[in-house]
């Protein structure tokens, strides 16, 4: 059994401020710890339903915050920037179930720890068929497209509770109970790990009834500037639906997934 692991971090229990999550600071260096210690606790968990393989992708930032000597049950480590898939690099079809560790609320969640989706100086809103849609939504699009159930999300309860539309059949483990944008109330990071570690093998026992997304995909994202859609705008697959929105629509939930990518890369050469 192969187990495929995307990591963020602002749904890692403590974090609240932009300073704890972003190199170079002592508050990043204690809570990168905190985010290896909840990955480290799924693979744990996993491990006791039986899986032989791990892949964790590090899908924050800079994508370079784990320290993979220390990751458990000899797990394989992707990092860096710029890869095609972003956090969902290194899926394919000969993974048996997928978990996303420390997620976060999406752009419109403003009740959620450090909302955004993707690039929050460009993007305002994503929705996935009419429904908002935060990262686990949007990265559930490349899951679809290889067959693989997403069956574990940790965070905040906003985090979980976005992500049900998508991902009905996932173990969702919440680590903190989010009040404002910069505010929340952890449980204990020891407890947090024990919860995780009780979810994941729970979802992995629970493998032979979940399920992936089905059907076509529409993906409309909503920019908080029309230069970042008329950049937008001008990739295949793309409709102008607004001064500051677009449209992404493909029978292939692939393909609406990479054009999003593009999108996302592209806004960052006005907002970086």
């Amino acid at each position: 059994m192969k187990v495929f692991l995307s990591t963020d971090m602002e749904g890692t229990a403590g974090v609240v401020d932009w300073s704890q999550c972003r190199a170079p600071s002592t508050e990043y260096e204690y809570y990168r710890g905190q985010l290896q210690a909840e990955v480290n606790a799924a693979i744990d968990g996993a491990l006791e339903a039986g899986p032989t393989e791990f892949l964790v992708n590090d899908s924050h930032s800079t994508m370079q915050n784990l320290r993979p000597d220390e990751l458990h049950g000899q797990a394989s480590y992707l990092s860096g920037r710029h890869k095609p898939l972003y956090m969902m690099q290194g899926l394919d079809s000969s993974f048996d179930a997928i978990f996303f560790i420390s997620y976060h609320g999406s752009a419109g969640a403003t009740s959620s720890v450090l909302h955004h989706t993707y690039n929050p100086r460009a993007i305002a809103e994503v929705r996935l068929n009419g429904t908002i849609a935060g990262e686990a939504a949007v990265n559930a699009l490349v899951a679809q497209a290889y067959g693989v159930p997403i069956v574990l999300i940790t965070g905040d309860q906003v985090t979980i509770d976005e992500a049900r539309p998508f991902c009905p059949d996932a173990e969702g483990v919440v680590v903190k109970q989010s009040i404002s944008h910069n505010a929340a109330l952890s449980i204990h990071p020891a407890r947090a790990r024990d919860l995780i570690q009780d979810g994941a093998q729970r979802a992995l026992e629970n493998l032979t009834t979940a399920t992936t997304l089905s059907g076509a995909a529409e993906l409309t994202v909503r920019f908080h500037t029309q230069a970042h859609a008329d950049l937008a705008e001008a990739l295949r697959n793309t409709t102008r639906q607004s001064e500051t929105s677009i449209t992404i629509h493909h029978e292939d939930p692939l393909t609406v997934f990479r054009t999003f990518i593009t999108a996302v890369y592209l806004s960052r050469a006005i907002t970086d």
